[in-house]
């Protein structure tokens, strides 16, 4: 993941003290000694003008160091009681509890660590949970649907002909998309798909990647609608590659995949006779490439930006805005940034007059 603003590192990171601490612990327990000292001369001085017996004097400085030392020893522990009170929360699985962030010195860098792991960790909780519901969700859909087809014709309801069967089959291959897509995503995150990087030319490639994409669309019309991928064939499909001759450098296995998913999104929420237009243009850097697929749909909120690539985000619109699709899983455009950031690329929302406009750069070599 790239840095986020101002130098963070990911959703949560915070900012430790930088450079010389003016309060670390370090001054502060050298100021002790310091004070100390001079508490002991300071009455050791008293003592000889004032001809006080030593042993007063004695008893007068060690108390005043016992109090002073009190005091910089409880606002050094008082915090780690703090910390590690918050630090049992965590182990019993509340990720709630914060740390007090006052001070400005390594204690105050400990609260900012324990904080930003408390962030983490409560947002890998959150994404275990969703990660249940929404797998759930998605798998409960063609299962009811299957043992309902199923059933029928255990009870003589239907006949096992070619049309049930079709149905039949288009929930088993519903859920085979499903899993497939669940260990593509599985596989990313742990790195375990290797990048095979080659050259290529960019304009048969991604008109391979659009005709293909017509080619399933016309093949799942006839079907009902719940297969994660759109059933649209009234969108028309338009390349740009300038020049005609670009040639890229990158894997074309998973570059076909985040063009496949981004268009089968376009499409989705493209209106009646709606047009989606992948564009190409040679990047910065030698073999390098920037690809953008404009829809004309109702586009996505500036405030929405920042979580289109989030998995299971299906975003604010409650149903698509075109006929003849569904919500989908909320994968691809996550299994897309996921495919980007393998590339060392980036994937992000543009400025767009019209719908939504995905950008993708690719570094080349």
């Amino acid at each position: 993941m790239s840095d986020g603003p101002a130098g963070r590192k990911g959703p949560g990171a915070r900012q430790p003290w930088g450079g010389v601490r003016p309060f670390s612990i370090k001054t502060k327990l050298g100021a002790l000694v310091v004070v100390s000292v001079l508490i002991t001369t300071g009455l050791s001085v008293i003592a000889v003008h004032t001809k006080t017996e030593l042993r007063f004097i004695t008893i007068f400085s060690m108390i005043a160091t016992l109090l002073i030392t009190q005091f910089v020893a409880h606002s050094l522990t008082a915090p780690l009681d703090d910390m590690n009170a918050v630090a049992r929360s965590i182990s019993h699985g509340d990720y709630t509890r914060r740390v007090r962030e006052n001070r400005r010195d390594e204690l105050g860098d400990l609260a900012q660590a324990i904080n930003v792991m408390a962030d983490e960790l409560e947002a890998q909780d959150r994404q275990r949970k969703e990660l249940v519901a929404n797998v759930s969700h998605e798998l409960r859909t063609p299962i009811a649907g299957l043992r309902a087809v199923l059933e029928n014709i255990v009870d003589g309801f239907t006949q096992a002909d070619p049309e049930t069967m079709r149905t039949a089959l288009k929930q088993t291959e519903r859920l085979g998309r499903l899993v497939e897509t669940l260990l593509d995503l599985s596989r990313l995150d742990n790195g375990v798909i290797p990048l095979k990087k080659r050259r290529f030319e960019v304009w048969p490639y991604l008109s391979g990647v659009l005709k293909e994409a017509n080619m399933v669309a016309s093949a799942r019309a006839g079907m009902a609608s719940g297969s994660g991928s759109h059933t649209r064939t009234d969108v028309h499909l338009h390349l740009d590659v300038s020049p005609p001759e670009l040639v890229a450098h990158a894997d074309p296995e998973r570059i076909h995949q985040v063009v496949a998913n981004l268009i089968d999104n376009a499409v989705k929420h493209s209106p009646p006779h709606g047009r989606v237009t992948v564009r190409a243009r040679r990047g910065d850097r030698p073999e390098s490439l920037e690809l953008e697929v404009l829809d004309e749909g109702p586009g996505i909120p500036r405030t929405e930006w920042h979580r289109v690539f989030e998995r299971f985000n299906r975003g604010n619109v409650n149903r698509p805005h075109g006929p003849g699709s569904d919500g989908g899983t909320g994968l691809g455009l996550a299994i897309a940034r996921w495919a980007v950031d393998l590339h060392g690329g980036r994937i992000r929302v543009a400025e767009s007059e019209r719908g939504c406009r995905i950008l993708i750069t690719l570094p080349g070599e």
